[in-house]
């Protein structure tokens, strides 16, 4: 797969694989508070996609090259289920990490937990299920190649 920075090489915005999983720091703006300048439940979603994305980055997996067909067929991830639980809000100007590990990886589906905290303190718990689908919105085996670079990643 091939780097998507433009200048080959990941973008410090990707966050870094440590011991806990892929962390990517994420600051509170405006835009992401509600009308009393709590983060509003939906961006917390935003959030959340950015992690995963930047997850498979770090591995060298990009979506566009996914659409491209690298791997044989123009592929796609896509959210099948989403469970999140939210237990403290973040606000205006706080920075956060967003913090995604693999739980299961088979078939077409990968498993991620992810959570959203700021410091120590947990602000939200997700579990999400991403399905490899073709253009035609069907599930695909994930490839060996991208498999292996799952399997690769620390855990």
């Amino acid at each position: 797969m091939t780097s998507e920075s433009g200048a080959g090489e990941a973008m410090p915005s990707s966050g870094r694989h440590t011991a806990d999983g892929h962390v990517l720091p994420v600051r509170i703006y405006f835009e992401d508070t509600d009308f009393s300048g709590v983060v509003y439940h939906a961006s917390y979603i935003r959030f959340l996609e950015r992690g995963r994305t930047e997850y498979v980055r770090l591995l060298g997996v990009h979506h566009s090259a996914l659409d491209a067909g690298e791997t044989g067929e123009p592929l796609a991830f896509a959210v099948h289920r989403l469970e999140v639980e939210f237990r403290r809000p973040a606000r205006i100007d706080d920075v956060v990490e967003v913090v995604t590990r693999p739980k299961e990886i088979r078939g077409a589906r990968i498993i991620l937990s992810q959570t959203v905290r700021r410091g120590a303190e947990l602000l939200v718990d997700a579990t999400v299920t991403v399905v490899l689908v073709n253009r035609a919105g069907r599930p695909c085996r994930i490839p060996d190649a991208l498999a292996e670079r799952f399997a690769a990643a620390p855990q």
